[in-house]
């Protein structure tokens, strides 16, 4: 399984065209603000694991596919804080993209971060043409609607919301596209593949939901409280917290089951296990669970 240095690098890579001196620098900054540093870096992590188990023979491919899903979700970052969404004045433990540089900034940055990782993306293609046509799809149909990121974003301007069809499309997409595009990059076959990151993305959303019932947000580098305050779609909020911690503990499990039979199972398997105990520490359980109840009430 890459690195995260490996990740780190190839992000690096593809944000250089950035630093060379042209075009405008406060844009250059915000763009390199959104990147770096990182958080777990979990769905590269999980493209490239697939792959992996894949056999894969085109690693400039599937590193590219990896750097390209991790762009696409910094945008998202960059676009869900902004005022008109979450107006979050932090991320990953420091001020968010709009209140270190401007909305306006923070808008194009998540512009550029799109883009960027297409570019990426058709770079890497390089070395196996052939596999850029079925990558470009599975990417563009995790980010964009009816069932990508972006549609996740606007079931939260709508008045009656189905909340897994909204945790599948806000989180749950974006994992399969990185589920399938590791496969693809690897030149496999992507539907096995698809069930993997739907039922992991959708862990990630209830995920989310729990920490920001009441997680400390000095722990997770971000506000907490934000779903109650602007009335979003909650399963923390809908199930409370004891409810939620159990639909996450079914859903990782759910991951776990989907992996298909492949030399690389068990490793997929470990990853999927750790970051379940890294979201949501089964400590919560028994120990924090309590206090987290009366916060979030």
């Amino acid at each position: 399984m890459q690195s995260r240095s490996s990740i780190e690098k190839a992000l690096a890579a593809a944000m250089a065209a950035i630093d060379e001196g042209r075009g405008p620098p406060k844009l250059a900054a915000a763009l390199r603000h959104a990147v770096f540093p990182g958080g777990a870096r979990i769905r590269p992590q999980l493209c490239l694991a697939v792959a992996d188990a894949c056999g894969d023979d085109a690693p400039a491919l599937s590193m590219a596919a990896a750097a390209a899903v991790e762009l696409l979700h910094c945008a998202s970052l960059v676009h869900d804080d902004l005022p008109c969404f979450d107006d979050a004045p932090t991320r990953r433990g420091r001020a968010s993209v709009h209140r270190a540089f401007g909305e306006r900034l923070a808008v194009l940055a998540g512009d550029g971060l799109i883009v960027l990782a297409f570019q990426t993306l058709g770079q890497g293609a390089a070395v196996a043409p052939q596999r850029l046509a079925p990558l470009l799809a599975t990417l563009a149909r995790g980010v964009g609607a009816p069932d990508g990121i972006t549609a996740g974003q606007a079931w939260e301007c709508e008045s009656q919301v189905d909340l897994r069809e909204y945790q599948r499309a806000k989180t749950g997409a974006l994992f399969a596209a990185a589920t399938m595009a590791g496969a693809q990059a690897a030149g496999a076959g992507a539907e096995a593949w698809r069930a993997l990151g739907e039922w992991l993305g959708e862990a990630y959303q209830v995920a989310d939901d729990i920490r920001d019932a009441g997680a400390d947000p000095r722990w997770i580098g971000k506000p907490v409280g934000r779903d109650r305050a602007l009335g979003r779609p909650s399963v923390a909020v809908e199930q409370g917290l004891s409810g939620a911690v159990q639909h996450f503990d079914r859903l990782v499990a759910g991951a776990v089951a989907a992996i298909p039979p492949c030399p690389g199972a068990g490793a997929l398997r470990a990853l999927v296990r750790h970051e379940s105990e890294r979201l949501v520490p089964l400590a919560w359980s028994s120990e924090l669970l309590p206090s987290l109840a009366r916060v979030a009430a």
